[in-house]
């Protein structure tokens, strides 16, 4: 099972590179009218020079989640290492006779494994929606930069659907054809709305009932943010980042209530099928081994009892009478 979800994971990493980073899938080239205004806004500089560059955006995408949920998946760990509360304890999963995997590991590389793989996901939806709209973002005419005189439009304002019109930079006016929906707003959205769930659903210490929520609304505030900012800066639509955050939060929620269920991370005992159990000193190869403490510790009280009923027995004086 590990190395199907393996397969799929690496599948979708694929597919996202080709999306991104390939020409294997062709933009659509959508037509325009003759100085319409709605693609007529002014042009800010490449990605690179946004006032939220992509540099930025992914490296808090991807590292602050990682860092939020790794310390505090290892702070519920300890906590509950220390505890007396033994039935409450992650069970120990052991994989056949060599693999020993710590409940601080197994939930953390869960939780960020779920959450990479909706990132990509997030990121192919996007890059779907761009490649078959083919929407012009509101600069696409500055950068593209079109011969009027030529097509025909300086008395009517004639609807332009042909290839080859613009005379601009091909980069920019290849991004300016991919702005519905918009993928900043999609990624940081998703990222946010995650996050914020996990620390909800997660934290349950005392006195965080009131910092639980300014963190989670922090995260989701500078999600909203990237979306305006986007607007502000002619580089996508409103109906764009609308778009992209519906996406993100649609493909986040589905991940924590579907997938992780509510970051529900323990495996107990009733909750694996009977032909999967195994209880015992040597697993079966293939199997996975659950060792619960208080079962072994009833386990052992027993063997222990039966050991000394059978000494007794042993060294019990001889009766003659019998």
């Amino acid at each position: 099972m590990l190395y199907f979800q393996l397969v799929i994971m690496a599948g979708t990493v694929m597919l996202a590179y080709y999306f991104e980073y390939t020409d294997t899938f062709n933009v659509h080239v959508q037509g325009f009218f003759c100085y319409d205004n709605a693609y007529t806004k002014p042009y800010h500089g490449p990605e690179a020079s946004s006032a939220v560059p992509p540099v930025i955006l992914y490296a808090v995408v991807c590292g602050l989640p990682l860092l939020l949920i790794t310390a505090i998946e290892s702070v519920l760990f300890l906590l509950q290492y220390v505890s007396e509360d033994l039935d409450n304890r992650e069970k120990i999963i052991v994989m056949g006779d060599c693999c020993y995997l710590n409940p601080l590991v197994r939930r953390t590389f869960r939780f960020l494994g779920v959450y990479a793989f909706g990132l990509f996901s997030t990121d192919i939806f996007v890059n779907a929606g761009q490649v078959v709209t083919g929407n012009l973002s509101p600069h696409f005419l500055t950068v593209c930069k079109p011969n009027y005189t030529a097509l025909g439009c300086i008395q009517t304002a004639r609807f332009i659907n042909e290839k080859g019109v613009c005379t601009g930079n091909e980069d920019d006016i290849m991004r300016a054809r991919k702005s519905f929906p918009s993928k900043e707003a999609a990624l940081s959205v998703y990222a946010a709305l995650y996050t914020a769930m996990y620390i909800t659903l997660t934290v349950k210490a005392k006195g965080t009932k009131l910092a639980k929520p300014v963190l989670s609304l922090g995260l989701i505030c500078l999600a909203f943010l990237t979306g305006i900012n986007r607007v502000v800066e002619y580089r996508n639509h409103w109906c764009d980042v609308i778009a992209g955050f519906i996406i993100g939060g649609a493909i986040a929620v589905f991940m924590v209530l579907g997938v992780v269920q509510n970051f529900k991370g323990k495996t107990l005992l009733n909750e694996i099928p009977p032909e999967e159990r195994v209880v015992g000193s040597v697993p079966m190869m293939g199997q996975p081994r659950i060792m619960d403490n208080t079962m072994e510790k009833y386990i052992a009280s027993q063997f222990i009892e039966i050991a000394s009923r059978a000494v007794r027995d042993t060294v019990a004086p001889w009766d003659p009478k019998a």
